[in-house]
């Protein structure tokens, strides 16, 4: 996972839903399937968090 790079480059999200509804992205994947493996990964921790992959929204950056 990493944080660096434009945003078509990464355009897949997960994030962590906890019980009181706060939101914390966990990481940025080129694909959806990797990013669902990874979300897959997490939930089998057992934890009470809900992890979701949604596609990234926000604009394009330019260099």
């Amino acid at each position: 996972m990493t944080d660096s790079g434009p945003e078509p480059t990464l355009p897949w999200l997960v994030v962590r839903e906890d019980d009181n509804g706060n939101r914390y992205r966990v990481g940025r994947y080129a694909t959806k399937t990797e990013a669902e493996q990874v979300a897959d990964r997490l939930h089998a921790r057992g934890a009470c968090q809900l992890y979701v992959v949604e596609r990234s929204t926000a604009p394009r950056r330019t260099a």
